[in-house]
């Protein structure tokens, strides 16, 4: 049996992961600041404290891919899937999808929740592709955002 490629093995990150989650973050959102008018939240989180928590999965060796997921009591809330732009194409996207998939399911969780800004369009054509739902369109602060969720089976 071989081993899995390295990028396509995702982890738990750790205090050494932080700077390399800001810099995929950075990278995959920056070119929304134009678009949108603001800096996108992702951008602005608290990395290390997201990676202390547990919070933080990553892909990748260096780290090209990563998401940000919460458990709470009836879902599993994904706060941010980021791919590095120079990866794009290669199914990191989709692998952490279905990782978020997974991690739910592990925690007994019927549902995946997330939102986008309304102008991320790019994002309004991929996650009904992997099942999500639009549930409501609201705006929070600077941030018009489409909620969507995904109920597992």
């Amino acid at each position: 049996m071989t081993e899995a490629p390295r990028e396509q093995t995702i982890r738990v990150a750790n205090p050494a992961d932080v700077a390399a989650v800001k810099a995929v973050t950075d990278a995959a959102y920056h070119h929304y600041i134009e678009r949108i008018g603001v800096v996108p939240q992702p951008m602005e989180a608290d990395h290390a404290a997201n990676v202390a928590a547990g919070r933080v999965f990553v892909t990748g060796d260096p780290v090209i891919g990563l998401v940000v997921v919460e458990a709470h009591e009836d879902h599993l809330f994904l706060d941010n899937i980021a791919v590095h732009p120079d990866a794009h194409g290669r199914g990191v996207g989709r692998r952490l999808l279905e990782f978020v998939d997974t991690r739910a399911r592990a925690l007994g969780l019927p549902e995946v929740r997330l939102y986008t800004n309304a102008l991320m369009w790019e994002n309004q054509r991929i996650y009904p592709k992997f099942g999500y739902e639009v549930v409501e369109r609201r705006v929070d602060g600077p941030y018009d955002r489409i909620h969507y969720r995904k109920r597992l089976t």
